[in-house]
């Protein structure tokens, strides 16, 4: 089915739009364009970019549909990139018993109690990047820190030397803009040299096994789906997909949890006398900023969701972020409230794909945000100039610090 004909399926059925979310804005341009058009309906049809989509974008649907990956398949994960040529990820692309089957396997690498091992790590490199940075008074947060900090951790889950982030991060970039209208063969290029450094971790782990209570590969390796052992090539893409997922976003994050302390001094103060409620205030921020704002999806199954005749092979945008700032579910939802009552947030999204890593993402924002606000209290914004965000996955591109010293 065509992406003209799906255009003309919503021709008097829902509003048609015209707004491409991949472009950079001044800060949080793109939460207002997505809370508008939510307030336009709850299904509006954007024809841009590549071939359309359908934008589901309130909360109660979104998470309907997130439950329903039979209709809803992830086959297509962004609706913001050229469905036709789109980089396969494990577990994301995955339906079914396959994505099961993953999900058993890497699941408790994962959770709390596993991840609980790497705290003291993420506390001590935490500490030791703001003591560097503390003297000089001013830093890039998402330059100078956030970006250093996000590859080590991620390099630590996995087991591999933080060193080779410095290699590892512009092929990271370059991937990334491939998801949001960059070129294709760029991405590819990237993503097959990113899957190459892999090739020899794997290839060493073979003839090396290390402990496979802290090293990832090693534990794939010695890992089965259902009764078969997990092949090199899965292995190598599931490296990729949790580079890709992890890195961008917790660096993504700290731009704008930093932003906000930084120009909201009250919220700072608090949490400066009230460290124990710093988890509520991450809860709050990933709420507030959330730096996924879509989850693509393929629709598998001629449906007929909420009104709108949706075919097989058209795509949905999920709003993510129009959902964590519905006023039908949230209190005064586009302004920070540590003590919400409710606060069940999407940053994460729900259902069978929920993000792999939010105990991770929680643990080191909680951290960092602790051990920053012990040594740094007071800081601002360096700038009057409008701060700048990328699109498709949004990340301040700079957030400039300065500070007393």
């Amino acid at each position: 089915m065509s992406d003209e004909s799906a255009q003309q399926r919503a021709e008097g059925v829902c509003p048609i739009i015209d707004i491409d979310y991949r472009e950079p804005r001044p800060a949080f341009g793109h939460y207002a364009s997505l809370n508008e058009v939510r307030e336009l309906a709850p299904i509006v049809y954007n024809k841009t970019p590549f071939k359309g989509y359908w934008m589901v974008t309130r909360y109660d649907l979104v998470k309907e549909a997130l439950q329903n990956p039979e209709v809803f398949s992830n086959k297509v994960v962004s609706a913001l990139g050229d469905p036709d040529k789109h980089l396969y990820l494990i577990p994301q692309n995955l339906d079914g018993k396959a994505h099961v089957d993953v999900r058993h396997v890497i699941n408790p690498w994962f959770s709390p109690g596993s991840i609980a091992r790497l705290k003291p790590l993420a506390r001590e490199r935490a500490v030791a990047m703001i003591e560097e940075l503390e003297p000089a008074g001013s830093c890039d947060l998402a330059v100078d820190f956030a970006m250093l900090y996000a590859t080590e951790m991620f390099l630590a889950i996995l087991g591999l030397p933080v060193d080779d982030g410095k290699m590892l991060l512009p092929l990271v970039e370059t991937v990334f803009r491939g998801f949001f209208g960059g070129d294709p063969d760029e991405q590819s290029d990237a993503a097959d040299e990113i899957k190459k450094y892999f090739e020899d971790v794997v290839s060493d782990r073979v003839d090396n096994p290390r402990d496979n209570t802290t090293d990832l590969v090693t534990f794939l390796l010695q890992s089965k789906m259902g009764d078969e052992p997990i092949s090199e090539q899965d292995i190598l893409t599931l490296c990729l997909t949790i580079m890709l997922a992890g890195l961008d976003t917790t660096r993504s994050a700290l731009g704008f949890i930093f932003q906000h302390l930084a120009t909201h001094e009250d919220d700072r103060q608090f949490l400066i006398d009230h460290p124990e409620r710093i988890p509520d205030a991450i809860e709050e921020f990933l709420r507030l900023y959330p730096l996924v704002i879509q989850d693509g999806r393929y629709v598998a199954q001629d449906v007929d969701f909420h009104g709108c005749p949706m075919k097989r092979g058209d795509i949905v945008w999920l709003g993510l972020s129009q959902a964590n700032h519905d006023p039908r579910k949230f209190d005064r939802p586009v302004e920070y409230d540590i003590d919400r009552e409710f606060n069940k947030h999407m940053a994460f999204a729900v259902g069978a794909h929920r993000c792999l890593g939010s105990h991770f993402a929680r643990m080191e924002l909680t951290l960092v945000v602790e051990e920053w606000l012990k040594r740094i209290p007071h800081f601002r914004l360096a700038t009057d100039e409008p701060l700048i965000e990328r699109g498709g996955q949004l990340m301040l591109k700079s957030v400039p610090l300065t500070w007393e010293v």
